[in-house]
Order: C-alpha cells, then sequence, then structure tokens
C-alpha cells in the first residue's frame, strides 16, 4: 500500500528536521546517513525515496533553515516596530545575547552554518548566499537613513559583527568561558555604539 502525498510530504519534513537538529550540533561531514536516516526514523531506502543523496538533504536542510531564518528576523523586526523599539537594537540585544550563543539548534542560521557552508555543495551554497541576502535586506529595510546604498553597506557591517562576534564566542565558550563572555559583551556594546554614532 503506498503513502499519501501528505505523508510523503510529513515524512520528508521529518528528515528535513532530523537532518537540520544533526548538523547543526555536530556539523554536516560529522552525520553519516546511517545516523540521520535513523534519527528521522526512516531505512537509507526510504531515505532515497525522499532524497536523491546526501547533497540534495543538505541543499534542502540549508534552504529550509535560511528561509525559516528570514522569517524569524522579519517577524522580530514587525515586532519591534509594533512595541516602538529600534529594530536594530533590539536584534543586537538578543543576537550577541548568552541564550541565542547557546541556541545552536534553533538560533540564526547564518552563524550556525557559517564553518561549513564552504564545503557544501553548490546548492547549499547557493541557498545560504541567498539567505544572508535577504537578512541583508531584511536589516537595511530597518535601519535609519533615506540613502538605500548606504543602509545596504551598513546592514552588511552589521550583520558580519553579529555574525562574527556570536562565533567566535561559541568557538571559545567551552575552553575560555571569561573571554567567551567578554567577546559577546564588548562585541554588543561596541556595535551598538558604532550604531548609534551613525
Amino acid at each position: 500500500m503506498g503513502v499519501s502525498r501528505q505523508q510523503a510530504i510529513e515524512n520528508r519534513q521529518s528528515i528535513i528536521a532530523a537532518a537540520e537538529k544533526l548538523f547543526r550540533e555536530r556539523g554536516v561531514d560529522a552525520v553519516g546517513l546511517t545516523e540521520l536516516t535513523k534519527a528521522a526514523g526512516f531505512t537509507q531506502g526510504g531515505f532515497y525515496n525522499h532524497f536523491e543523496s546526501k547533497d540534495a538533504l543538505v541543499a534542502a536542510v540549508m534552504s529550509n533553515a535560511m528561509e525559516d531564518g528570514k522569517n524569524r528576523l522579519v517577524a522580530a523586526i514587525e515586532q519591534s516596530k509594533a512595541l516602538g523599539v529600534d529594530p536594530i537594537k533590539r536584534q543586537v540585544d538578543w543576537y550577541l545575547s548568552p541564550d541565542h550563543r547557546k541556541a545552536i539548534d534553533s538560533g540564526c542560521p547564518v552563524s550556525t552554518f557559517a564553518g561549513d557552508v564552504r564545503r557544501l555543495s553548490a546548492g547549499a551554497r547557493k541557498s545560504y548566499a541567498e539567505g544572508v541576502a535577504s537578512n541583508l535586506e531584511c536589516l537595511a529595510d530597518a535601519l535609519n537613513g533615506t540613502n538605500r546604498r548606504d543602509r545596504r553597506k551598513k546592514a552588511i557591517a552589521v550583520l558580519s559583527r553579529l555574525v562574527g562576534t556570536l562565533v567566535l564566542s561559541r568557538a571559545l565558550v567551552d575552553a575560555d568561558p571569561d573571554l567567551a563572555d567578554e567577546i559577546l559583551k564588548d562585541g554588543r556594546r561596541q556595535l551598538l555604539l558604532d550604531l548609534a554614532d551613525n
């Protein structure tokens, strides 16, 4: 007896969700197909009913993660505006927080996959690049100023500093928690000061 179309969609989403969780926790290269299918509750044969290869799955995971990340950013900016709060300042405060640093499994995919993406397939790299571009557009739209080009330049600087600070703090948190906290705290403070000056 065959699987319904809706069940096939749900099965595919289950595999993507399980893979994203594992990829976020351990990195794409560290997760094998056997472990991945077991975590999703499928056999390897069941996996191939949905994806032609691990690379195809990685591309689907990246596309899904980047789309979800963009949607969360858009929602956060809209919520900030509804609350009458500066959306960029609020984003910086959240992004460079100890809670977000811990949230590897659910945090921003731009920072989570930054170290993996250059080794991934062309499809996954393309999804990542499109996601970064979408984030830049959202940030540029939320920044003050009338000159679109200046807002985009500023958005690039903001996103780069957010991601760099978070990635560096995450990399150090187990080996040197005090330094990791200092990087997170002072990176946030300096970015907010620089934004206030502009």
